[in-house]
């Protein structure tokens, strides 16, 4: 070996044994690590393309939907939401974001860079938007478009959606949800709520890596999608435009090409990202298998046991109880404490680690989740337990020995 790459050379990946209970990624399922080690396809190979048709046809239930155009978009979850928008909305649309927490704010940014006009209805950190507030604001501003987040990690708050997409369709507008927080592990209805675009991650409670984006598109937005082809005759078969009529603002995140290449055209768009698609396909089979049911279930019990068991440390809960997301629970960091020495000994001295916070919450609180392959009992235990003797050791008083009880009871 030249003696100067051999500086350059690192011993093989051997991370650590990480219980991730934070509000994620969390550590993914095995047998979707299993899936990911398959062998690779080419993109147009039948069974290639067949696994792209059982995606979706898996996804469908998971989403609560009959949509055709229900897929992947390649990327992290922040992919699929960068899609939907680029793809929806065109620069001076008008847009009204339901804003309750840092991943509204994130939508505002995308939507800036797009050059949408942007409006906005607020609620402070740790509340949701009541939907007669979001139908006076959809009234105020004739939005083209309204786009909210399902589950916000960042104040652990799940905003509800009944009777959105009625709002947004009589007034004209499309709708979009942000739903990478809670799909596969708190109940997604896209039919139901007549939402048109719903777009997810894996990373959380799918219980897969972060990398793919699984998404559903109803009718009614692939028309408006469609209409903002490059050209009037449709994608050339080499991916590229004649330069007329309109165009998005990104070609890797064009809708209407990606649902090209997922439909029977097969247009060639990217080279699809074959062992992410083996983990979605897996993912969702694990979660169908288990049942969507039993699943949200399992999911509410980590959540309830998770809050009951902070609650027996004398710890406070943050946010509203009524509309708290089951899979990730806010928690103030105690005063006399140092937040950041404490997940630092929980991380080195029980390989378990939980998230801080975003902007006005940092610093004030941690987040603890439970979700995917981690909404499991002995895991909201484990890290209870740790987490007392943690506080312990930062000379915290506490009651002692009562979290694990409290958990186990609230767990049912």
């Amino acid at each position: 070996m030249p003696p100067e790459l051999d500086s350059l050379l690192f011993g093989e990946i051997d991370p650590p044994q990480r219980l991730l209970m934070g509000p994620g990624p969390i550590n993914a399922h095995p047998r979707v690590l299993r899936a990911m080690s398959a062998d690779l396809l080419g993109q147009f190979d039948p069974e290639m393309t067949g696994f792209m048709n059982q995606i979706m046809a898996l996804y469908r239930p998971i989403f609560g939907t009959q949509n055709q155009w229900t897929m992947l978009i390649d990327g992290t979850a922040r992919a699929g939401i960068e899609a939907a928008l680029v793809s929806m909305v065109a620069p001076g649309d008008t847009v009204l974001v339901v804003n309750f927490g840092r991943f509204g704010l994130l939508l505002t940014e995308i939507l800036t860079r797009i050059g949408a006009r942007i409006e906005t209805v607020d609620v402070p950190w740790g509340e949701v938007v009541p939907m007669e507030t979001i139908a006076a604001a959809i009234e105020r501003t004739s939005p083209r478009l309204v786009a909210t987040i399902h589950g916000d990690t960042s104040t652990t708050m799940a905003q509800p959606l009944e009777g959105l997409g009625d709002l947004c369709k009589a007034a004209g507008a499309l709708s979009y949800v942000d739903a990478t927080a809670t799909i596969g592990g708190m109940e997604l209805a896209a039919d139901r709520w007549g939402v048109d675009v719903v777009s997810g991650g894996l990373q959380k409670c799918l219980g897969g890596p972060s990398g793919s984006a699984p998404i559903t598109i109803s009718d009614r937005a692939a028309e408006h999608i469609f209409s903002r082809r490059h050209t009037e005759a449709g994608i050339r078969m080499d991916g590229l435009s004649d330069g007329k009529g309109p165009r998005i603002g990104s070609n890797y995140f064009d809708l209407a090409m990606i649902m090209d290449y997922w439909s029977e055209k097969r247009l060639n768009h990217h080279t699809e990202a074959t062992s992410m698609l083996y983990a979605a396909r897996e993912c969702a089979r694990v979660a169908l298998g288990e049942g969507l049911k039993a699943r949200f279930a399992r999911h509410a019990s980590a959540g309830a046991a998770m809050t009951a068991g902070l609650r027996a440390m004398g710890l406070t809960v943050f946010g509203d109880d009524a509309h708290r997301m089951t899979n990730v629970t806010g928690v103030y960091i105690p005063n006399s404490v140092d937040g950041e020495a404490v997940r630092k000994a929980m991380r080195e001295l029980f390989e378990i680690e939980i998230g801080t916070a975003f902007g006005p919450l940092q610093g004030k609180i941690w987040r603890l989740g439970a979700m995917g392959y981690n909404a499991m009992k002995h895991k909201v235990l484990l890290t209870l337990a740790a987490l007392e003797a943690c506080l312990r050791m930062e000379g915290y008083a506490l009651p002692m020995g009562e979290a694990v009880p409290a958990a186990i009871e609230a767990w049912g």
